[in-house]
């Protein structure tokens, strides 16, 4: 009994409080209101809609007007959230992310802290793998890079190095095939001569 007795007298308090912006409170209204006890009364967490724990000593009425405001609230964060999407769709624009550096130019710069003899550099079968499938096309590696690209291939070892040699000279026999031959198909030709005179 005694719990309903706060409550009631809580909701009171309440809504006085909301009409005190509008209408004097007599002086009577305003003692009893100070007469109601703070500790005696469960404290209210603010409500969200993710938190109904602070929604336990609300009438259904106050439930239902709660939930609509919260309600309302989500509806515009959609609505903003659609505006917004829908200008920049009109605008032509879209959120981009930072572009990545491209394989090739993560092995020129590979091989050019090799040259260089950079203390950071370090092996990486990646980058290298991609220089040996690439090097005969200028416009991938341009021709200081296929420079430097040759003194890499002194070092090169093992099944690369056989694998090397092997794919230059299928390159080779493609190339000699044919009769008439580009300027593009002469400067491979010419790389494909000093890889395999490097090499052999």
């Amino acid at each position: 009994m005694a719990k309903n007795k706060n409550k009631s007298e809580k909701r009171e308090k309440k809504k006085l409080a909301e009409d005190e912006a509008d209408v004097p409170v007599s002086k009577k209204k305003k003692k009893q209101i100070a007469e109601v006890p703070e500790e005696s009364a469960p404290e209210r967490s603010p409500v969200t809609p993710q938190d109904p724990i602070g929604t336990e000593d609300l009438t259904p009425e106050e439930l239902r007007v709660l939930e609509r405001k919260l309600k309302k609230e989500r509806k515009k964060e959609e609505k903003k959230l659609k505006r917004e999407q829908e200008r920049l769709a009109l605008a032509g624009e879209t959120k981009e992310e930072p572009t990545k550096p491209r394989a090739g130019e993560l092995a020129l710069e590979y091989l050019k802290r090799w040259s260089k003899k950079h203390p950071e550099w370090k092996f990486q079968k990646l980058r290298q793998t991609w220089l040996l499938m690439n090097m005969y096309d200028p416009e991938k590696i341009p021709n200081k890079h296929f420079k430097r690209l040759l003194k890499y291939l002194q070092g090169l070892k093992g099944s690369a190095r056989e694998t090397t040699i092997q794919q230059a000279e299928k390159y080779m026999k493609e190339c000699d095939g044919r009769e008439t031959q580009d300027e593009a198909e002469e400067q491979k030709l010419n790389r494909i001569r000093e890889v395999l005179q490097l090499l052999s």
